[in-house]
């Protein structure tokens, strides 16, 4: 990783953290209004979306299709929550999976780190923030995420991140200003709706990486660490049943059960029947329990003395 990718990143961690912090004594002295909120509200979907939908199970997984112009617009959007440009995000994560929690993962909390208390925080920190500033984007995209760099549209996309980024930052400063009619709204606005809004949604991914990495219920016999996640749940989209998400990593639905909320998959339901989503990836119950069977069957195997 290069110097300048590396500020960048430290950047990107650190100034939507020092908006946080800001919002925080605004919160308390209630100088926050309803238009801030729903415009935190729409921009934090919106965005969220463009990474667990679009980066995540349309770009990587390819567990759905949908029209050329829909895939650009999903990509937008995930640049949108400043997580990276969309080749170097999908291939990392596909390199991710191709190594989870072995020799080779981006952002294991398992790997390198040491034992005990101390080695699982040095863990836990990498998995979630300190993986960025010398793991994040290095994963080769000729081969990890050869098809989008064929494709001219996404290496347009790829190459003008900052300026999704730019645009991320000015909707929520032009819909307060233009709501609101202030100055100060559109000031709010580009706090909440912009800043503290990236915060929430880099937080919330990376604790996909790194809470859901270690703490948690698993269902399946799978040889990595994923987790399950259920308060995280909703925050993260349905991100959050990511042990689920291992066990069947082209599934359009990470939520397996019909208690386990996926607001994603459920749009993705929603765009199949307006004609806007086609052969999506779905596990019936059959597939669930055949893997269930293995990995019991698994169990029962007598070990050697």
């Amino acid at each position: 990783m290069t110097r300048i990718q590396r500020n960048v990143n430290i950047g990107a961690v650190v100034l939507p953290f020092a908006a946080f912090l800001a919002s925080i004594p605004l919160l308390w002295n209630s100088y926050v209004g309803w238009t801030d909120l729903v415009i935190f509200a729409t921009v934090y979907l919106a965005s969220a979306f463009g990474v667990t939908i679009g980066y995540h199970r349309l770009l990587t997984h390819r567990a759905f299709e949908t029209h050329r112009p829909i895939k650009y617009a999903f990509a937008i959007l995930g640049s949108m929550a400043l997580q990276g440009p969309v080749i170097g995000w999908v291939a990392d994560h596909r390199k991710h999976h191709a190594f989870t929690d072995e020799e080779g993962d981006p952002h294991s909390p398992h790997v390198g780190h040491g034992g005990g208390l101390r080695g699982n925080l040095k863990g836990l920190w990498h998995a979630h923030t300190g993986w960025l500033f010398d793991e994040h984007g290095m994963a080769e995209s000729k081969r990890f995420a050869r098809d989008l760099r064929e494709d001219p549209g996404m290496r347009f996309i790829n190459r003008h991140f900052l300026v999704w980024v730019g645009l991320g930052l000015l909707i929520p400063f032009v819909l307060g200003l233009a709501i609101t009619g202030t100055l100060a709204g559109g000031l709010t606005a580009l706090l909440w709706g912009g800043f503290v809004r990236v915060f929430l949604v880099h937080h919330v991914t990376w604790s996909i990486n790194s809470i859901c990495h270690f703490f948690g219920r698993r269902r399946f016999d799978l040889e990595d660490q994923s987790t399950n996640v259920a308060w995280l749940a909703i925050p993260s989209l349905g991100e959050a049943w990511h042990h689920n998400h291992h066990a069947f990593p082209r599934s359009a639905s990470h939520g397996l059960k019909w208690w386990e909320i996926d607001v994603s998959a459920a749009v993705i339901r929603a765009m199949g029947r307006l004609g806007l989503a086609w052969n999506v990836v779905l596990v019936d119950a059959e597939r669930q329990r055949e893997k269930l069977a293995e990995a019991n069957n698994r169990d029962k195997v007598p070990q050697a003395a």
